[in-house]
């Protein structure tokens, strides 16, 4: 069964899922409790607004290593190269669009 070890999932396949899922449910919870926090007029600290970045960051860091996994790691050896330059672009444009959206909401939030 020379097939048996390619079916099995890499170690970091779990934790990863379970992190992203987990961040996920997080950022949707905090989303609502600020829809909730909000509806009356009232206003949020800036301070609050970590838990949805730090959460909106856990869920690309896992999409980010379940893409390697399944782009980098699963390629065999002759075409893993141009797989990783073509998985950094698209990790590092992935980050740049969050760092981004972070910064662009921290200052409308100091320009306000």
């Amino acid at each position: 069964m020379p097939d048996a070890d390619n079916n099995r999932p890499h170690p970091w396949r779990k934790p990863l899922l379970i992190l992203e899922f987990s961040a996920l449910a997080v950022l949707l919870g905090s989303m609502a409790w600020f829809s909730s926090q909000t509806a009356d007029g009232g206003t949020i600290s800036a301070g609050w607004l970590l838990v949805p970045a730090l959460a909106s960051l856990g869920v690309f860091v896992s999409f980010i290593g379940l893409m390697y996994l399944r782009w980098v790691a699963a390629a065999n050896a002759t075409n893993r190269t141009r797989h990783r330059i073509i998985f950094s672009l698209l990790a590092l444009t992935l980050l740049g669009v969050w760092v981004y959206g972070i910064a662009n909401t921290w200052l409308s939030l100091n320009a306000g």
